[in-house]
């Protein structure tokens, strides 16, 4: 079993910049793929970002690219998500996840976060 814990959320105003971490525990992470999703207030949950377990290979939502950036270190059991150039439409719960596979799919991830909420306010 792998349990995640995401902090770093908050208010921030639009343009600013916020810094998710995602903290393992149970299992390393290192031999999983990670992904980060958000879920806007009556909105179905969607892919961000992820990042396979070496760190090689990285996908972004076309929403997020030039602003967001995901990372991790294995040493630290732990997943990044910087994000940069906020947007209000950026306003969300966001999850970190973990998987076997790197994915955009939800479906694909077996162990998630509780969620941080990210509010940008315009």
């Amino acid at each position: 079993q792998v349990q995640l814990g995401e902090s770093g959320g908050g208010l921030v105003q639009a343009g600013g910049s916020l810094r998710l971490s995602c903290a393992a525990s149970g299992r390393n992470i290192s031999t999983y793929s990670m992904g980060w999703f958000r879920q806007a207030p009556g909105k179905e949950r969607e892919f961000v970002s992820s990042i396979s377990y070496s760190g090689i290979f990285v996908k972004n939502a076309d929403s997020v690219k030039g602003r967001f950036t995901i990372s991790r270190d294995n040493a630290k059991n732990t997943v990044y998500l910087q994000m940069n150039s906020l947007k209000s439409e950026d306003t969300a719960v966001y999850y970190c996840a973990a998987s076997s596979v790197i994915s955009t799919k939800i479906d694909a991830y077996e162990y998630w976060g509780q969620g941080t909420q990210v509010t940008v306010s315009s």
